[in-house]
This record gives C-alpha cells, structure tokens and sequence, in this order.
C-alpha cells in the first residue's frame, strides 16, 4: 500500500457527502483505509468525526480511532456517541488503545463506559489503567498468547489456536508455569517444527528479554530497538507474566519521545500541543523566555562592565554579536549530540569523560580555524595586529567554552536529576554569551589599553 498524502480534494469529497446522503457518505468512507480516515479527521469539525464514526461499522470505527494523533482528542468521540454504539466500539479496541483513550476522560465516564461493556474487557481495562501512562505496564496489552511448559506440542499448538481467536496478531510464544510464572519464550517456528511428543520446555529459550510493570517506557523502546524484537513480555516483580508489548507500540513512544525531547530543546513545555492555540502557545513558552530575559541581563552587566573599553575601543562591538553567536551555534551542537546520546544509553563515568573531551577538541580546532579567518579579515579592515589578536584568542577560548558547555551541562543536569533537555539550552546560552563578552572586553582592556 503506498502512503496517503491528504490534499484538498479529499477533504472537499468529504466535506460535499457531509451535506449530502449518507448513503454517499458511506461509500466514499469505503475507499479509504482506517488510517487515512484518522488523518482526514485532523481537518474536520467535531461534529463531522462524530457523523463519520457514527456511519462507519463498529470495526472500521474501532481502527479509525485507534490510529487517531491524541492532540486530535479520540476521547471527544468517544464522549459524544450514544451508548451502544460506543459500547460496540470499545470491545473492538486493543485494551492498551481502550485504556490510552479512557484515560483521557473524566472518572465518572470512565466508570459509565466499564459498565457498559464487557465484564472480562472492562476488568482487563481497569487493570491497565492503574499502571502509569509512560510505564510499560501502561503501555502493555494484556492480551498474550501462553502456554504451560508442561504441554506437549500438541496440547499447545490447541491452546495457542484458542487464545489467538481473539488477538489480530502474534510473534512468540511465553511459556509460563502452573502458577503464571514466566519462564522463558519459545517461537511459534519452533513448536511446528517439533516432534507431537516434545514437551514445550525441551523448546524454551531461557534467555530472554523482559521488562518490569514500572519500566519506563523510554527503556522499553530501547530494549525492543536493541534486541530487534517483534514484541517483548512485561512481568511483575516475582516475574509472573501481565503482558505484551509490541514494536508498533514502541513507534508511537519513539515519535511521542522526539517530539517531547525537541519541544523541551527548543524552551518549549511539553504540555503545549502541536496543534494548540495560540493561547496555550503563549502559556507554554512565555515563562521560558522570562527566563532567558533574565540570562541576557546577566550578559548585558558584562558589557556595562567594560563601558569604558567599549567606549575606547568603539570596533569590538561589531565583533562581540560575532563571538557569542558563534559561541552559542557550537554549544548548540554539542548539546545536541549529548542529549542524543543521553537518550540512548546511561553514560558511564568515563564515557562522559571522553564526551566532554571530545567537544574540547571540536571546539579547540574550530575555534581555531574560525578564529584565523576573523583575524584575516580584522588586519584587512582594521589594520591593528594586536586588537586582531584579541579578537582570534577570544573565538578560540569562547568555542573551547561552549564545547565543554554544551557537553557537560546536560551530563551534569542528568546526573542530579534534571531533565537535560529542558533546562541545558537556557544555561548554555548565558554561558556563551557571558564568557564570549568577559573574554573579548576583558582582553581589549589588557591587550589594547
């Protein structure tokens, strides 16, 4: 199947049957996948999704709101649909895609939908919504397919056709005990493969990876993405067996990671949606750029300390936007590689090391080779050796800075359990600009006066 690319004539078809006969609403729905249909959504009214959910069979409707973005708000459908219909529609979801969407709900809907539904998927859904949303156990389904290791293949090719009547897919196989205690995964190659007469745990791979109800679903994807799994089991602390976690999951965590990780770089809280208004916009980033205000006031002492040898020497200002801008482009770079690798793994001790020296020596030699092109062109309009110095040692000491900055703030940061990603740029830009200013004037005022 290609990717859908939505344009303006798919909307105007569906904006045109929206007026029209629902029977012709109804077949144009019919040409579009589930997936397509959630991202039509994102241009439509409320009251259009709800229309569009309420025509669409109960299965097709289940898969639409499923693959709905959560700034697109899935609950309002939800919220708005009569009873039957949603009833319908909740029992066809995943439980992990139930749970994510009645979360977002008030208690006492969330208590009305249980009710009305299934007592065996309302109990698996309760279940779930007592784990924290970004934990693996919130992120698990506790649909899974396990079979007692004391099965022969035969007794547990039966079971596995059992359980999988009502899940869409399956990669391995858990093999647990009479008491539900995980003892290791077998493949489903493997069991075909076998003997009638083998027993299930002559098949088990005892090593295997498996994830905690409290894992942090950062770690999961990590894990997943590591091992190359297809899916990977979630226990509880005596290892009996709750669920699954599959790699589709862990795509939607990756993307949600990014943007959260890209929101906070930028000085954006993670609160604000994509598709927010400007309201919630200003509510967001404005406190962060109080902030930075107060960094640049911090800067700007720098320069009314050295008043007087900016007034002697009026040239260094057109060079001190130069430094520190350069200054903050590197340290912007070297942040972003050390989060990058934050994100991946813990850093040891000396893996930090080796990361802060590294930027060191990045910055040592750009801020050399930066620094000689500015010294080439302050002799040409200038024509003063010794303020063109000045001008060369302060690039390559204010690039060293924001290297070693940029690299260990956010180690820093993460060591005394403060989101690097947050809170690194606002003090990284105060340093380049302090030290780019204090390096520049404090030189001019020695080297030149």
């Amino acid at each position: 199947m290609q990717s859908f690319e939505l344009d303006k004539t798919d909307i105007q078809r569906i904006r045109q049957a929206l007026d029209g006969d629902e029977a012709v609403l109804t077949a144009l729905l019919s040409e579009y996948h589930a997936s397509e249909i959630a991202i039509i959504f994102e241009s439509l009214p409320q009251e259009a999704r709800d229309r569009i959910i309420h025509i669409l069979p109960s299965d097709i409707a289940s898969e639409v709101i499923a693959e709905m973005d959560y700034e697109i708000h899935p609950e309002k459908i939800i919220e708005n649909m009569h009873p039957g219909k949603r009833s319908e529609i909740m029992e066809e979801l995943d439980y992990d895609d139930a749970t994510d969407i009645i979360s977002q709900l008030p208690e006492h809907q969330q208590k009305e939908i249980l009710r009305e539904i299934d007592e065996e998927d309302a109990s698996h859904i309760r279940t779930l919504l007592n784990y924290p949303e970004d934990t693996a156990g919130g992120l698990m389904n506790t649909q899974v397919i396990k079979v007692n290791g004391n099965y022969t293949k035969k007794d547990a090719l039966n079971e596995i056709i059992r359980q999988s009547e009502e899940m869409e897919e399956f990669y391995t196989i858990n093999v647990v005990d009479d008491e539900n205690y995980l003892k290791g995964i077998v493949s489903l190659k493997d069991i075909i493969k076998a003997k009638y007469s083998t027993v299930i745990n002559d098949l088990v791979n005892p090593e295997f990876v498996y994830v905690k109800a409290e894992t942090d679903q950062e770690e999961v994807a990590r894990l997943i993405s590591q091992y190359n799994l297809t899916s990977i089991p979630v226990v509880d602390d005596d290892m009996r067996l709750l669920g699954r976690i599959t790699f589709d999951d862990v795509i939607d965590v990756l993307q949600e990671e990014n943007t959260e990780d890209i929101l906070k770089f930028s000085g954006v809280s993670e609160d604000e949606e994509l598709s927010g208004n400007w309201k919630e916009a200003v509510k967001s980033r404005l406190p962060w750029l109080v902030l930075n205000l107060g960094t640049a006031f911090l800067a700007a002492s720098v320069s009314r300390h050295f008043d007087s040898t900016i007034k002697m020497i009026p040239m260094l200002v057109g060079y001190m936007g130069m430094i520190a801008g350069m200054g903050g482009n590197t340290a912007t770079q070297a942040l972003a590689v050390t989060i990058r690798r934050i994100s991946l793994a813990d850093l040891t001790d000396n893996q930090a090391y080796r990361t802060v020296l590294k930027e060191f020596t990045v910055g040592l030699i750009n801020g050399a080779v930066n620094g000689f092109i500015v010294l080439l062109v302050s002799m040409y309009l200038d024509s003063n050796p010794m303020f063109s110095l000045v001008i060369f040692l302060s690039m390559i000491g204010n690039l060293v800075i924001a290297g070693i900055a940029g690299s260990s703030i956010p180690l820093i940061l993460k060591r005394v359990g403060i989101d690097p990603a947050i809170a690194s740029s606002i003090i990284i830009t105060t340093f380049t600009d302090v030290f780019g200013f204090l390096l520049l004037l404090g030189l001019a005022s020695k080297l030149l006066l």
